[in-house]
């Protein structure tokens, strides 16, 4: 398919920074793509000085793919297609002795953060799992505002953030101590030394010398200067956002960094890409109407040339349970009428929470369907022990890795062996691994328990010095998967064969990860374990588990987790004041970026759209009459169809719904 000439605009505009404010469903990986290409082959820019960053290991592989298949690999050699933090990751390992760091070292996620902050606040906080998330994300708000716990607790207004300033310092310490870093860090890192170091700037200023931004509208402060940072006063970038699409405020993004763009570069060029390939144009008319209720920097009014398609429809269900069963019922009705497969469905919802019910009404009618947001592989018990004993091996002052593996396979080592070890660690100002491995640990422990220590300290050592032989390394690990007897652990723990088989099966597929990355191919070079161990960590902290969609099923997500993508039929289900508006929002007098979210919702859907909502909900064992959502009333009423509003009875619904599910499933059995 040919480019559209506003598409055409943005690939040509090369000279200076472009801003391209593209539309949902307008083709903008194709325009990022293309534009890459046309860089590459019109305007002499060597792949190896081209930049393309966005938001998900998904988006960024699909986008290097979608190059590589227009180019040929030979020509994208060198390029850099990567998430913010891979890229952040990518100039502290380049950096790490101007950083005064030491090479090897860890990557926190947050369960490993959270750990630390719980050991650190142990006094204060007394383990209290409510007040250490608000600090984890305090923490977090502070280091993507790029501020310093000095910074942080100069700025605190109340007693409660002194206190978290104060713990946001003891974390800090220890995080250098251990020569870890978390999420945060890999974008906060790179930032300060690029701001404060001209010589590592000019180095990654030449090294990327054109850069690409996709979903610029989620970036937050620190990100935004980081971009700022490399282009440098050549600025020769393009960005390319939609604020009708900034629904990340909880993450701290910022949709006013796409004004900030015009303050920053008064020479930028904003191309408008509004035709939409995606919807109907009566989706698309209400998709503009509502989001007209926002405030806008740009003004922009999507527009389809597709067929202007079938009225939104709106449906009430008696309660929760009777919605999701008219839901259900909408499917299996169009699934034997129109022979619509279950993949053309989606249910988005704005709380996680609301799924449960819809999952129950699948399951009773036998429906196929997949759920966004299940368990990530890297959150499985037995993945998070072998990637501490990998961390442990590349790091050996990661403390959090060695509390984890030290008697994992059990191996006679208890709470108070750690502790003692952890008392040796203190009075030495050591890691836990050193000073397990201290001589002078042998008076403080029982002659079984310090040969269980030196035992392990001697495995992690011999495995480390092993791994320090690039060809040995694979190798190296498998012997100690063998050594530890960790198949025959999990056989002997797991609660049947069949679990002990797919943990096993797990264990094998991350091994048969590390064995290719520390091989390489035709298209990656060899790397070290330490190199190894910091992209699976990162993948971990980026995709949690971001799987291609599998088979026939109705996919269930978020409202969140549905950008980006499209589906044929949508309900968005739960359309409610309190819900949609969430009623946090409406308290806070943040509705803007609800009707963000709503606007989202819409936009994924390509032909048909289904509003649904209760008459009653249950909420905390009292029964609510909730109205119905505010937006609902935003859109172009003559393009809804709203229910009539009278309802039958108990009886003669529940007979209905029966009987119609009946008939349906019969036909469709025959």
């Amino acid at each position: 398919m040919l480019l559209n000439p506003r598409q055409q605009e943005a690939v040509r505009a090369i000279t200076g920074p472009v801003l391209v404010l593209a539309g949902a469903g307008s083709g903008k990986t194709r325009v990022i793509t293309e534009k890459i290409a046309h860089l590459i082959t019109r305007c002499g820019y060597p792949a190896k000085h081209i930049a393309a960053v966005t938001f998900t290991n998904k988006a960024a592989k699909e986008m290097k793919e979608r190059v590589g298949q227009t180019l040929g690999r030979e020509y994208t050699r060198g390029l850099t297609v990567s998430t913010f933090h891979t890229l952040g990751l990518t100039i502290i390992k380049k950096e790490v002795t101007q950083l005064n760091m030491k090479a090897g070292f860890s990557l926190f996620d947050d369960q490993d953060s959270l750990a630390l902050l719980n050991a650190l606040t142990e006094p204060e906080l007394d383990g209290d799992k409510e007040l250490l998330k608000r600090l984890q994300h305090k923490i977090g708000q502070w280091k993507n505002a790029m501020l310093l716990p000095d910074q942080a607790l100069a700025q605190a207004q109340t007693d409660d953030d002194k206190l978290f300033a104060e713990f946001y310092r003891r974390y800090q310490q220890n995080m250098r101590a251990c020569n870890a870093l978390d999420f945060d860090d890999l974008i906060l890192l790179p930032t300060l030394l690029l701001r404060t170091n001209e010589a590592v700037r000019q180095r990654w200023q030449q090294k990327f010398q054109y850069l690409l931004v996709d979903e610029y509208q989620d970036t937050n402060t620190s990100q935004y200067e980081l971009v700022r940072l490399l282009v440098g006063d050549q600025a020769n970038f393009t960005v390319v956002g939609d604020d009708d699409q900034s629904i990340y405020s909880w993450r701290g993004a910022q949709p006013q960094n796409l004004a900030l763009l015009q303050r920053d570069f008064p020479q930028l060029q904003v191309i408008k890409l509004e035709q939409n390939y995606r919807s109907h144009g009566r989706i698309l008319k209400a998709a503009n109407i509502l989001i007209e209720n926002n405030p806008h920097v740009f003004e922009k009014k999507l527009f389809s040339e597709m067929e202007y398609g079938v009225p939104l429809r709106v449906i009430y269900g008696r309660n929760e349970e009777h919605e999701a069963e008219r839901v259900v019922a909408e499917i299996v009705r169009r699934r034997f009428l129109e022979r619509t497969p279950y993949s053309q469905f989606a249910l988005l919802y704005r709380g996680n929470h609301q799924a449960r019910i819809f999952e129950k009404a699948l399951i009773a009618n036998r429906i196929p369907y997949r759920m966004t947001g299940g368990q990530s592989f890297f959150a499985r018990a037995e993945i998070k022990d072998m990637m501490a004993y990998l961390r442990l091996l590349v790091n050996p002052t990661d403390d959090t890795a060695f509390i984890r593996i030290i008697n994992c396979p059990k191996r006679g080592i208890g709470p108070n062996t750690v502790e003692r070890i952890g008392e040796l660690a203190h009075e030495l100002h050591t890691g836990l691994l050193e000073a397990a491995n201290h001589q002078a640990l042998k008076t403080r422990l029982g002659a079984r328990e310090f040969q269980s220590v030196q035992y392990f300290c001697q495995l992690i050592q011999r495995c480390a010095r092993r791994c320090d032989h690039q060809p040995e390394a694979a190798s190296a690990l498998f012997d100690l998967l063998k050594t530890i007897g960790y198949e025959e652990w999990l056989y002997e723990t797991s609660p049947s064969v069949s679990a002990a088989e797919m943990r096993w099966k797990n264990i094998n597929e991350l091994m048969r990860w590390v064995s290719d990355m520390l091989k390489g191919d035709a298209e990656h070079e060899p790397l070290s374990l330490a190199d190894t161990v910091a992209k699976l960590c990162l993948r971990d902290m980026m995709s949690r588990q971001e799987e291609a969609e599998q088979g026939d099923q109705v996919q269930l997500m978020t409202l969140h987790a549905s950008k980006g993508l499209e589906f044929p039929h949508v309900f968005m289900v739960g359309m409610e004041e309190g819900l949609l508006p969430h009623q946090s929002s409406i308290d806070e007098n943040m509705v803007e970026e609800e009707r963000r979210l709503a606007y989202v919702g819409i936009t994924r859907a390509q032909q048909s759209l289904t509003f649904t909502m209760a008459k009653e909900r249950r909420q905390y064992g009292d029964t609510l009459r909730p109205e119905p959502s505010r937006f609902l009333f935003e859109l172009p009423q003559d393009d809804l169809e709203w229910e009539e509003q009278t309802i039958a009875t108990e009886a003669q619904q529940e007979q209905t719904r029966l009987s119609g599910i009946a008939l349906l499933r019969k036909a469709m059995e025959d």
